[in-house]
């Protein structure tokens, strides 16, 4: 037996470590998560999501659905905090380039058991505006 060492250094995310229960993933920058190209959330029906800024900047946005329509916050993340995005909640990442994380979520959480929204152009708006871009 010996220990097992994972890494990523592409864009976007793969998941390095995976087992029946959970899973690693390596998230760096892509240009979809870029501030000028993000236009929709995402949320995990059945499970939470764990993220952990390793270096460079990232901003996780959030929406929350209210009778008056989505209420659209930003959490700036610290490095080496563990952020826990709750089953169900909208949400996304905003990176830079230099920007890694690390995430940790149950291994059944995808496509089957998630969600896309595409953002109005006013969610985009108040996107920007939160982000002070």
């Amino acid at each position: 037996m010996e220990i097992l060492k994972y890494g990523f250094e592409g864009e976007g995310m793969t998941r390095v470590f995976e087992n029946e229960k959970w899973m690693v993933g390596v998230k760096n920058w892509k240009p979809m998560n870029d501030i000028a190209n993000i236009n929709c959330l995402e949320r995990h029906n059945e499970t939470d999501e764990l993220f952990v800024l390793i270096k460079g900047h990232c901003t996780l946005l959030y929406g929350n659905e209210t009778e008056k329509g989505l209420e659209i916050g930003a959490v700036e993340m610290e490095p080496l905090h563990v952020y826990n995005i709750p089953r169900t909640l909208w949400h996304n990442t905003v990176t830079e380039h230099d920007t890694k994380l690390i995430l940790i979520e149950d291994s059944s959480t995808g496509s089957a058991n998630s969600d896309n929204l595409d953002l109005t152009e006013e969610q985009i708006k108040r996107v920007h505006e939160l982000l002070g871009k």
